[in-house]
């Protein structure tokens, strides 16, 4: 005898699935160790900083995924780990793991301990508030050094943010706006869930030239906290880099590249862009 199907109950079923496999895939934070910023030794010259990859503020998981493929890159590479948290609670941390080399807490996404690499991976968010705070303070320690080579490179699908700089007379606004309010359609109203990650940003956007024009205006301040001799770049995944400032040296000027890539997933072996 056959037995009628109840899509219905199918369906119910999937959607219960789908929301409770993001939560079956994060690792349990609840355990991580908090290091004192002066315990903070790193001694390569790469590392992956995380900022507060935490549902409390990105509560549809935009960015998790591209977190875990982060850490797993830079973990592949021998690339030190460090976490930035904060006080909100501990099992809303979303990473897959939940062991980097340092676990630091900083409220706001300040950096309170030597971080004197060159080279700086960046993860978690969000863009307009703890990750820009972190990236500044980065950039001043960074300018207090004799003038040298520096990158910072942003995973893309890594990254959330709430779009605060895509403002009503830029030309892609619409678009952005309008995915925006798919994503926090019928969701409570506040900071936790109206979040979209970086690469869903230049998807909304679409045009190279706007999504450069976006990339620029959610930097951190590299123009008061660098002197004029260094040369500062902005590159897009393999697009030719922009020139945001010529250097004053006439040769071997010292540079800065903020450089972004949609995902960890796209490195193997040598770094784009290097």
């Amino acid at each position: 005898m056959c037995h009628q199907i109840d899509l219905r109950r199918i369906f119910l079923l999937c959607l219960y699935w789908l929301g409770v496999m993001p939560f079956m895939a994060q690792g349990n934070c609840d355990s991580l160790s908090v290091s004192p910023p002066e315990k903070v030794a790193i001694a390569a010259d790469t590392a992956l900083l995380v900022v507060h990859p935490s549902a409390t503020y990105d509560a549809r998981y935009a960015a998790k995924r591209g977190v875990d493929e982060a850490v797993r890159y830079a973990k592949t590479h021998h690339i030190p780990i460090i976490y930035l948290i904060d006080d909100s609670p501990r099992q809303y941390y979303y990473p897959l793991d939940c062991s980097p080399d340092y676990a630091v807490y900083s409220q706001g996404g300040e950096v309170t301990f030597p971080l004197q690499v060159n080279h700086l991976y960046v993860a978690g968010g969000h863009l307009e508030l703890c990750l820009s705070a972190a990236l500044h303070d980065i950039l001043f320690q960074w300018s207090q050094r004799e003038s040298t080579t520096h990158k910072i490179t942003y995973f893309m699908d890594a990254i959330y943010s709430n779009g605060r700089h895509v403002i009503e007379d830029l030309p892609y606004y619409k678009e952005v706006a309008q995915f925006m309010q798919v994503i926090s359609y019928g969701r409570p109203a506040g900071e936790h869930w109206p979040k979209i990650s970086l690469l869903e940003t230049m998807g909304a956007i679409i045009n190279p030239l706007h999504e450069i024009d976006y990339l620029q205006r959610v930097l951190p301040r590299w123009d008061t906290t660098f002197k004029k001799r260094e040369t500062i770049h902005l590159r897009l995944n393999t697009f030719p880099p922009v020139t945001l400032r010529p250097g004053s040296y006439a040769w071997k000027t010292p540079t800065l590249t903020f450089e972004f890539i949609d995902s960890a997933i796209n490195l193997s072996g040598e770094v784009i862009g290097e």
